[in-house]
């Protein structure tokens, strides 16, 4: 790992199967009153093809002194594997046991359907919506609600597919990964 401009670490994932990791971050005292005690950031990666195996570097920009809490993400057919570790200084902690997630397949008979998300003031957000076919995060539009003074952000979700969406938080002093497909409402 690079202390110089951050820190770098690699994965190597097998055929069929796709890795995303996000970094966890904890919001800022100040805004803790009316906003989300932590936000997820997908770490930036390069790839590189191997044989058959891809191999991924991913780059955290901004180490803590403390270690820097980190969600992985690994898609493959019909699941998602969980997994969670920690990047102190040189090292890399992943935890010994993944957590295997299945998720449903959500339909609408809108053409178009839409998920609300709300941002903290700098401008990161409590959840992630990702297409596990492409593991590409769907990317909100953000607007500013004038009702709320809030800036906010709304995903377009297409019809008869089916999204993973996370969000962690806080229970019992213990971080939870939220993890599912969203509701979509017609």
């Amino acid at each position: 790992m690079d202390n110089i401009q951050g820190k770098h670490f690699s994965i190597t994932d097998p055929e069929g199967v796709k890795t995303v990791i996000y970094q966890i971050n904890k919001t800022e005292k100040e805004f803790l009153k009316d906003y989300p005690k932590f936000t997820v950031e997908r770490l930036d990666h390069t790839e590189e093809l191997i044989g058959e195996y891809n191999r991924k570097t991913f780059y955290v920009k901004d180490p803590q002194k403390e270690g820097n809490q980190i969600v992985i993400l690994s898609f493959a057919k019909d699941k998602v594997v969980i997994n969670n570790g920690v990047i102190a200084e040189d090292k890399i902690k992943i935890s010994k046991k993944p957590m295997p997630f299945k998720f449903d397949t959500i339909y609408s008979e809108k053409s178009e359907s839409y998920k609300e998300v709300n941002y903290t003031p700098n401008l990161k957000r409590p959840i992630s919506i990702i297409d596990p076919e492409t593991t590409e995060e769907i990317k909100p539009t953000l607007y500013f609600d004038e009702e709320t003074n809030e800036v906010k952000g709304k995903c377009k979700l297409k019809p008869y597919k089916s999204y993973f969406v996370f969000e962690i938080r806080e229970e019992n002093n213990k971080l939870n990964l939220l993890g599912g497909s969203p509701t979509i409402t017609d």
